[in-house]
């Protein structure tokens, strides 16, 4: 490009003796000679038509009728449904969220699974998460009535949307529509997402509300990366393009990333620490383009340019889209807490602060009152579980169990002396999490020695939806919250997968057969996978089995 400063070494634009500006090219740490900076800013993507759309839509497909096959069974309240598919149907009828008749024990269920919705009380409920995945189990409800094919609609299909983003979000990340398909095809077939998306808790919600986060932070980065690099077609002088670099203030990819954290936070607070590692490497990303593009000062002009307008665009935005979320609560003064206000008079600053959003503040510190307490920390569960073991499925939950079904009865076809059960184990599938848990490391490795931003991103997302549990392993708490990993987990052993089975234009003769045998390793790994999560089908799936058959899945003591 005559009479543009194009590409950097070592940070900096270089020059030639007549003053004429040339492209430099540096090398990556591996020896390997950089392309030009233009490329590396913003590499091109594949074309959609060339099947990318074709490939993405025929595993989504996949995944949601995987997801939606007898969605209605068991014809019951699974697990924790039975206080979060009323909770939502609550906020539908009434706007806030209810208490629900309680004697006899499960006399709300038995009711609304007889058609009668007349179970609930004047009193208003505490209700200890925020209200966005109740709202949209809501959504589900109204949709298809006070169900179990109503309260599970919406899991079903936000978990199928989970798969769809994670692979156009892998596929950016790599510019390869194949890496990114097997990331969808191995989310499609984990059975911990599997059967998270086919229950109305709220871990789904999360899920697919923190990866659509990540994915508009990387659709922000090819942004903003792309205009960046369009500036080096443009013929401006080194001083002018090394002062500050393009000003790039309204970025529509990053305030929608922060509605979507927003509404993360609206579903859990666990969501925070997403937020706020993110909100950190986005940061870098924009600091490392603007010293690339050899900026002065970069780190402190970036802090101005871009980290001041990212706060505004990710946390200011996530925070009004949080209290936005709960509109519904401020609207009803019946709703729990609503008029806290009115008997605790304000003082100091916060007679500043509206009534409505003091209450506010108290019902929030009451629930974590809840979530952080002496009753939480004394209470046991049996299927508490370790995070420490998570990674390696050290301890899944059983969500449902029908045990002693006598021979005979339908379906069960045990041999005499032996009984039939009914199950629903939130499993991960094994070989998926066990190869997840070594690409992770290989990931770590990598990200360090070679500097692969790519690799950062499934590293920070593992990181924070894991290590916090940490600080609150004195509770019970359970492995299917480890649901927000498995889309982290399954991108870092996409990308591993990526290097193992090498460039697309590695050669192909026999002498260096290196694109043959990475496919037959990368397609042997994805078959027994797939085989993996066929095997354990029956058992989350709520089958009938032969006690022998059950057993033969249960790998572990720790997983009965």
């Amino acid at each position: 490009m005559a009479g543009v400063a194009a590409v950097i070494e070592d940070g900096t634009v270089r020059r030639n003796d007549a003053g004429a500006e040339r492209e430099t090219l540096g090398r990556d740490v591996l020896g390997r000679r950089l392309p030009p900076l233009k490329e590396r800013l913003y590499p091109a993507m594949p074309r959609d038509f060339d099947g990318g759309w074709i490939a993405t839509l025929a595993i989504t497909v996949l995944a949601g009728v995987l997801r939606f096959w007898h969605l209605s069974n068991p014809v019951k309240f699974v697990f924790d449904e039975t206080y979060y598919a009323k909770d939502a149907y609550s906020l539908l009828k009434f706007g806030y969220a209810r208490q629900f008749i309680d004697q006899p024990e499960g006399a709300a269920d038995k009711a609304i699974l007889a058609g009668n919705l007349d179970v609930f009380k004047d009193t208003p409920s505490l209700t200890v998460h925020p209200e966005v995945g109740k709202w949209m189990i809501a959504a589900g409800e109204q949709l298809f009535g006070m169900t179990p094919f109503g309260w599970r609609f919406m899991p079903a299909l936000f978990g199928t949307l989970t798969v769809l983003l994670l692979i156009r979000t892998v596929r950016r990340m790599t510019r390869s529509t194949l890496i990114g398909c097997i990331a969808g095809l191995l989310l499609a077939v984990d059975g911990l997402h599997f059967v998270m998306s086919r229950v109305a808790l709220l871990d789904i919600f999360l899920a697919f509300w923190l990866v659509a986060a990540v994915s508009c932070l990387v659709a922000d980065r090819d942004w903003t990366r792309r205009r960046h690099a369009e500036t080096l077609d443009k013929p401006v002088s080194d001083g002018e393009r090394r002062t500050i670099g393009r000003w790039l203030l309204i970025r529509p990819w990053r305030i929608a990333a922060g509605i979507c954290f927003g509404l993360a936070l609206g579903t859990k607070w666990s969501a925070v620490w997403v937020l706020a590692a993110f909100g950190v490497m986005a940061f870098a990303w924009d600091f490392g383009a603007r010293r690339a593009l050899g900026v002065r000062f970069a780190f402190v002009k970036s802090a101005l340019v871009d980290g001041i307008p990212a706060f505004v665009s990710l946390v200011l935005v996530a925070v009004v889209t949080y209290v936005a979320t709960w509109t519904g609560w401020l609207l009803h003064d019946n709703a729990y807490d609503h008029n806290w206000a009115a008997s605790n008079p304000a003082h100091g600053v916060m007679k500043v602060v509206p009534d409505d959003f003091r209450s506010l503040l108290a019902y929030h510190k009451e629930v974590l009152a809840f979530h952080t307490g002496d009753y939480i920390k004394h209470a046991t569960h049996p299927y508490a579980s370790n995070p420490a073991g998570w990674p390696i499925i050290a301890r899944p939950i059983g969500f449902d169990a029908v045990n002693d079904i006598k021979p005979g009865t339908p379906g069960c076809n045990a041999p005499t002396g032996t009984n039939c059960l009914q199950v629903i184990s939130a499993l991960g599938t094994p070989l998926l999490w066990w190869g997840g848990a070594l690409a992770l490391i290989a990931a770590l490795v990598l990200w360090i020695g070679t500097r692969d931003w790519r690799l950062g991103i499934p590293i920070v997302g593992f990181v924070t939806c894991w290590v916090p549990w940490f600080a609150f392993d004195d509770r019970p708490i359970f492995f299917f919250y480890a649901v927000t990993m498995i889309p982290f987990t399954v991108m870092a052993l996409a990308l591993i997968l990526g290097k193992v089975l090498g460039p697309a234009r590695a050669e192909m003769s026999t002498a260096t057969p290196r694109r043959l045998i990475g496919t037959a390793v990368v397609g042997a790994f994805v078959v027994l996978v797939v085989l993996n999560f066929a095997y354990i089908w029956p058992i989350l799936t709520d089958e009938v089995l032969p006690h022998p058959d059950w057993l033969s899945r249960m790998w572990f003591k720790s997983w009965i």
